[in-house]
């Protein structure tokens, strides 16, 4: 028997160093699970007297077929993709290599703010018990999130404070979606408990709920692609309002993840800003050229990975936005849009691999350099 059977729960004394950071993995609560961590009277209130059917917005083009997810992923028992810690255990670190995973489970949205922070505050004690607890967690690969609602900024912060100091949650995990955009002081409890504890605030792409969903300004789109692309606008005006809005001013040691929006769109922003701030200086607050502030405070993962057909237009792409200072790696395991490392590493510029791959994991979400030796393990490099 090797430390790769499920029987195995002690962690090796041996260590080894880490070579791949996952900054994207989506750990999903079994059927019937996520209901009995919902506080009263949010439980009776709003989630069993409002049953909700299907919620999903312009889906993939697989998702009649295998709900967005890798077809590998669903375990044998029939419950969903990413349900079953070992079987992420053994594809996504045994198999891809990941050394470290920070898992971000999709908390169920609601159109309420309290509704919302009870569904967040359900997710962080399920992840706690089902995927951080010692039997499941006995690798030491898992990181979890502090799934807050950020449209209830106080909720949010007394979440924050509630898990802060938990040794495997490692960042804040909210969505873009609710209105007013993040330079509104409203947020400030947030970005304030955030920098107390010093923990990184990653912001996934969700699907909003109602007038919530991201709105071009010409109307809602009409198909998948159009809406995925939707989502780095929405992005692209967080950053603005981050910079612009004074954010990083009053929070000087605030760091942003942005997950799963894209990121070569961020090249020609900060030109845009740059260019913008240069010629209105006197007529804004902020002290430094926007894209300077990005690099300092703001990071994006690699998935969704924009792949040109001549590879060294991506290659130039990297080098001019400094992709060693701005990037993470990440899966988005178990969905179809899945990047293996051992993939995605081979397109890397040679100099930035050990940052995009692990060192700016490492250093954005406070995690150790090492993690135990697991006998059979794929090393991605």
């Amino acid at each position: 028997m090797t430390l790769t059977h499920i029987e195995a729960r002690s962690a090796p004394t041996e260590h080894i160093a880490v070579r791949c950071v996952d900054s994207d993995v989506h750990p999903v609560p079994r059927r019937g699970v996520l209901i009995d961590y919902i506080p009263e009277p949010w439980r009776t209130k709003y989630f069993l007297s409002h049953p909700i059917g299907e919620q999903i917005y312009y889906d993939a083009p697989d998702y009649a077929h295998a709900y967005a997810m890798r077809t590998d992923t669903f375990p044998p028992d029939g419950e969903f993709a990413g349900t079953d810690p070992d079987l992420a255990f053994r594809q996504l670190v045994m198999d891809a290599g990941a050394d470290i995973c920070i898992l971000e489970p999709l908390a169920p949205g609601a159109r309420l703010a309290d509704a919302a922070q009870a569904s967040a505050i359900a997710t962080n004690r399920w992840l706690d018990e089902h995927w951080l607890d010692g039997r499941n967690n006995w690798h030491q690969r898992w990181r979890g999130s502090i799934t807050v609602a950020i449209e209830d900024p106080a909720g949010a912060a007394r979440e924050i404070e509630q898990w802060a100091g938990h040794p495997y949650m490692s960042q804040i995990l909210i969505k873009a979606e609710p209105r007013p955009s993040w330079g509104d002081p409203k947020y400030d409890p947030i970005w304030a408990a955030a920098t107390k504890h010093d923990i990184t605030v990653s912001c996934h792409l969700g699907r909003g709920k109602f007038e919530t969903l991201p709105i071009p300004p010409v109307g809602f789109p009409s198909y998948n692609h159009d809406f995925m692309v939707s989502y780095s606008l929405l992005a692209a005006n967080q950053v603005m309002s981050l910079i612009f809005d004074g954010v990083f001013d009053r929070f000087p040691t605030l760091r942003i993840v942005f997950v799963e929006h894209a990121f070569n769109w961020i090249l020609p922003l900060m030109w845009r800003m740059d260019a913008i701030y240069d010629a209105r200086k006197s007529w804004v607050d902020i002290t430094r050229k926007p894209s300077d502030y990005v690099k300092d405070h703001i990071k994006f993962t690699t998935q969704p990975l924009d792949y040109p057909e001549d590879k060294t237009e991506l290659l130039r792409a990297f080098e001019w936005m400094e992709c060693e200072k701005i990037l993470l790696f990440s899966s988005d395991y178990p969905h179809w849009t899945f990047d293996d490392p051992r993939w995605l590493v081979k397109h890397l510029p040679e100099h930035a691999r050990d940052a995009v791959m692990w060192r700016n994991g490492v250093e954005t979400y406070k995690l150790p350099t090492t993690v135990p030796v697991l006998e059979g393990q794929t090393r991605v490099f």
